[in-house]
């Protein structure tokens, strides 16, 4: 399957106080270490960002492609439906630019479910992760529905879309601790994450 890589970097940072991307865990940034794990599996990788201020320290990736939210201030869903209207794939994956721990060989198997579906997203009980997951370009028509009536949750796309959920049984073979789904939102999480990583490395 040809699949385009939408990495999105548009939150605020809020609790952290700084652009998070730009922070290390193992010594090496957050947007370095998505960008490194989707990349093999893409054939292009595209950068949302919330604003044009925003800068990619990376000199790592020089074919990545950074893009500006068409609807700015609409969050997530404004984030993904840019990344989609961009990209040159019919299918995407698309993550978060503070997941440190995203798993390939779970990204691969989200993608051979994807077959007749128009999403695939992990749901974990009552957690689901909208920003690990594959979007086709079937979404783009009710997604600017929502956008336009400003119905911003993205959760709210999953009835109006073919949505293959992926449950935690299937999860767990390729990640049992669910670190894909961990990210970076506080102090605290960095200290975890790099705890994390050091126990990795062992």
């Amino acid at each position: 399957m040809e699949i385009s890589s939408i990495v999105l970097a548009g939150g605020k940072s809020l609790r952290l106080g700084r652009d998070k991307v730009f922070e290390t865990v193992g010594g090496r940034n957050l947007l370095d270490l998505v960008i490194d794990r989707v990349t093999p599996l893409s054939r292009e990788t595209i950068l949302v960002t919330a604003s044009n201020n925003v800068m990619v320290k990376s000199d790592n990736y020089s074919g990545l492609k950074t893009v500006t939210d068409i609807y700015p201030g609409r969050g997530p869903l404004g984030g993904v439906y840019t990344g989609l209207i961009t990209s040159s794939s019919f299918c995407n994956l698309v993550v978060a630019s503070d997941m440190p721990f995203l798993n390939t060989a779970l990204l691969r198997y989200m993608m051979k479910v994807l077959a007749d579906f128009d999403l695939v997203v992990p749901r974990m009980g009552n957690l689901v992760e909208p920003l690990h997951a594959i979007y086709t370009k079937n979404c783009l028509e009710p997604m600017e529905h929502l956008l336009k009536q400003d119905k911003l949750p993205i959760h709210r796309l999953f009835p109006m879309a073919r949505t293959r959920y992926l449950e935690a049984d299937e999860i767990e073979p390729f990640d049992p601790e669910h670190l894909s789904f961990f990210n970076i939102n506080t102090r605290a999480d960095l200290l975890k994450a790099e705890e994390i990583a050091r126990g990795m490395k062992r």
